[in-house]
């Protein structure tokens, strides 16, 4: 059975005290779940999140990393940096990456690698745009970054390696996906890995759903057979809607 996910991503919100309130609401609220539940805090604030939760079903990941083990890359931080603060999960490809810090598929490529090689999970993240989506070049754009990126991999990494859908075109554009279309992509990405890898490995990776999960929602999205969870974004940042996000498995 694949595993069943819900990982919080802060992006650039929450200072310490901000943070600090946030996962004591989510240790109180969150004690136990058929889900495995992750968050993502900013850079800073990884150490003490990792050592308030570590006792805790709550797991701590990172939102990015660079693929360089160490060197000249100012502000950058390395897999084994993230480790050495607890970390043993990183998120790679967010559509905010790729848009606004020109991370691509050859770079991705390089980022998996390196965190693998220092025995972290990767949460890999892609999606297409609303031009993709209206063309109907959605499925195409979708395949193309998973085969850049991943299909180098030898079928072993993929148990290390969690998938996660982003539909920009859906998120604060006004546009709606539906749950629907969640299931169809979903299904044609176990389609695409079942091709290059065969079905064993298709059925055994998981895939989050990143498309404005919310509590009103969650339970008819994560019904969905392909749907194995969400990435979550600003219902992450309230403790009540993200438990209840939880909760919806």
């Amino acid at each position: 059975m694949r595993q069943q996910i819900v990982a919080g991503n802060w992006k650039m919100n929450n200072d310490l005290a901000q943070t600090e309130t946030l996962i004591t609401n989510l240790k109180s609220q969150i004690k136990t779940s058929d889900a495995e539940v992750m968050i993502a805090p900013t850079f800073t604030n990884l150490w003490q999140a990792y050592q308030t939760l570590k006792d805790s079903d709550i797991e701590v990941i990172a939102q990015n990393m660079h693929f360089a083990a160490n060197g000249a890359y100012t502000g950058e931080i390395s897999a084994s940096m993230l480790k050495s603060v607890g970390v043993k999960t990183v998120i790679l490809g967010h559509s905010e990456r790729r848009e606004y810090f020109g991370e691509t598929d050859e770079i991705l490529a390089k980022k998996v690698d390196a965190a693998l090689t220092n025995d972290l999970r990767v949460i890999f993240c892609f999606g297409e745009v609303l031009a993709d989506r209206k063309s109907g070049n959605h499925e195409a754009v979708v395949e193309s970054q998973i085969k850049n990126a991943l299909f180098h991999l030898e079928a072993s990494a993929f148990k290390n390696i969690v998938l996660a859908y982003e539909p920009v075109w859906a998120i604060g554009t006004g546009e709606t996906a539906s749950p629907e279309q969640a299931q169809d992509m979903h299904a044609f990405i176990r389609k695409t890995l079942s091709n290059k890898y065969g079905a064993d490995v298709a059925n055994s990776v998981s895939i989050l759903y990143g498309g404005s999960v919310k509590p009103n929602n969650a339970q008819e999205i994560f019904g969905k057979p392909d749907v194995d969870g969400g990435l979550i974004g600003g219902a992450a940042l309230n403790a009540d809607d993200f438990f209840a996000i939880v909760n919806a498995f």
